[in-house]
């Protein structure tokens, strides 16, 4: 892939910073802000604007989460950054310049002032699956201490600290300013997403302003999406394969697999970027989409992040040759692929992908970094299915085994980050189906109360807890 730079003579002189002298494109203005700037967005959102046939006209203006550190070490190299996309054998390299402006998310004052103006017409979010602070049902969850919170701030003219706050201050200043329709497009693996950050976004502006919310529901769009592309965390190796192949210094390159998707479904009343130049499909219903999404990718990626590391891997590409773990994602697989729709979405050769992209071994894809939020994750990628199989009369083994690993994950590895930690380590201090019963409820509540799905999730605990013992070192 053409990086649009000259490689240059590697010598003892040190190598020149990535900066806009070497690439010739120049800015285009901003028309995007992106909450939740890290390495996913960069694979992804601003890798499609980049391939947009109208790129020129879509910059986009990318504001981090709880760090400012993604901003800080983009903007000393103009928004440039490099996508290493890695195959089986080789690395190809791409300098993406969409980003135009990288800002520390605790810039309010900022992302007010971009989205007061009539030239933004798309916000996109990947905020994470957590950060919606949504109840049970998906929906606004005004008992959450973020909300009551960001409330208060934004009832004495404060600076809001969650994404969620932040964007409902930026609306607040948009609908001040006349400025006029625009797209929400959620980017979080939530089914029915866009759904999901309606009820977030408007309840909280209902709850602090019933006028702004009554604005946020006539005047935006939210637009639900399936995205999926692996991305890695970089490393310093990653960091130096770039200098030594591009011959320029890049303190944020992003490494992603070759293969990428984005199916999106909903309105864009100010216009968007020409994304499916690059391969986005836009659908009337998502829901078959994101489901195959949901339960074939991200449900094995949890289920090989929680029965892999029992099992003493590392990582997806060395649990998916775990014969132990082969075995339980392709049981998941199956009850999954017996509650999807077989109508276009290709199935079989769908898994025949997933196989091969989880055995892509140069993909360093952490397990430890996937089990993180086990309780937001499972509500979405397993709860469903196994909802869906005892509906059938079916008894839901495959889903019921990757809730049993992260059981045991919880009480047999050192804490994951969960926004429901306290929780968990509270129902670990009970035992046998107490603890069983506990931890379902962090999940859902109606399952726990069944009595025989407790029973079949505590027959599959220790499944693959045997290995851990024989395999860790204290």
């Amino acid at each position: 892939m053409n990086t649009g730079l000259h490689k240059q003579t590697q010598t003892a002189v040190e190598l020149p910073r990535l900066n806009r002298t070497f690439w010739a494109a120049p800015k285009a203005p901003v028309r995007i802000i992106h909450l939740g700037l890290g390495a996913f967005h960069r694979s992804h959102q601003a890798w499609y604007t980049q391939q947009a046939s109208d790129a020129a006209g879509w910059g986009i203006a990318a504001f981090t989460g709880r760090r400012p550190d993604a901003a800080l070490a983009l903007a000393e190299q103009d928004g440039l950054f490099t996508l290493v996309e890695r195959a089986d054998s080789t690395d190809s390299f791409a300098v993406i310049g969409s980003i135009v402006e990288a800002v520390d998310g605790a810039d309010v004052a900022r992302l007010a002032a971009l989205l007061a103006s009539p030239d933004i017409a798309v916000v996109t979010l990947t905020i994470t699956e957590a950060a919606y602070l949504a109840d049970s049902h998906r929906g606004f969850n005004s008992n959450a201490p973020e909300v009551a919170a960001d409330l208060a701030i934004l009832r004495r003219d404060g600076d809001p600290t969650t994404p969620l706050g932040r964007l409902v201050l930026g609306l607040s200043a948009r609908r001040a300013a006349g400025g006029g329709p625009l797209a929400v497009v959620c980017c979080d693996n939530l089914s029915n997403n866009g759904a999901v950050a309606r009820n977030a976004v408007v309840g909280m502006a209902e709850a602090w302003d019933p006028g702004l919310a009554a604005w946020i529901s006539t005047n935006t769009s939210f637009v639900s999406t399936s995205v999926d592309r692996i991305t890695p965390r970089t490393t310093a190796a990653d960091v130096a394969a770039v200098e030594a192949s591009c011959g320029y210094r890049d303190t944020s390159p992003v490494v992603a697999e070759p293969f990428a998707s984005w199916v999106l479904s909903g309105d864009f009343p100010a216009g968007r970027p020409r994304w499916e130049d690059a391969g986005a499909l836009f659908v009337a219903d998502i829901e078959p989409f994101e489901n195959r999404k949901l339960w074939l990718l991200n449900g094995a990626h949890s289920l090989l992040a929680y029965a892999g590391q029992l099992r003493g891997n590392r990582t997806v590409a060395q649990a998916l040759a775990d014969p132990a773990c082969r075995h339980a994602v392709e049981a998941f697989w199956d009850e999954a692929e017996a509650n999807l729709p077989a109508k276009d979405l290709a199935i079989g050769a769908y898994r025949e992908a997933l196989l091969a992209r989880f055995g892509n071994a140069r993909i360093a894809h952490k397990l430890s970094q996937i089990a993180m939020d086990g309780t937001t994750k499972l509500r979405m990628r397993a709860v469903p299915l196994l909802r869906a199989e005892r509906a059938a009369g079916r008894p839901g083994s495959g889903a019921a085994v990757m809730i049993a690993a992260w059981m045991d994950c919880t009480s047999r590895l050192p804490p994951a980050q969960d926004p429901l930690a306290a929780e968990v380590a509270a129902a670990n201090t009970l035992a046998g189906p107490s603890r069983i019963r506990a931890l379902l409820e962090l999940l859902d509540v109606g399952l726990a109360a069944d009595a025989a799905v407790v029973e079949l999730i505590e027959s599959h605990t220790g499944t693959f807890a045997e290995a851990l013992t024989t395999t860790e070192t204290p």
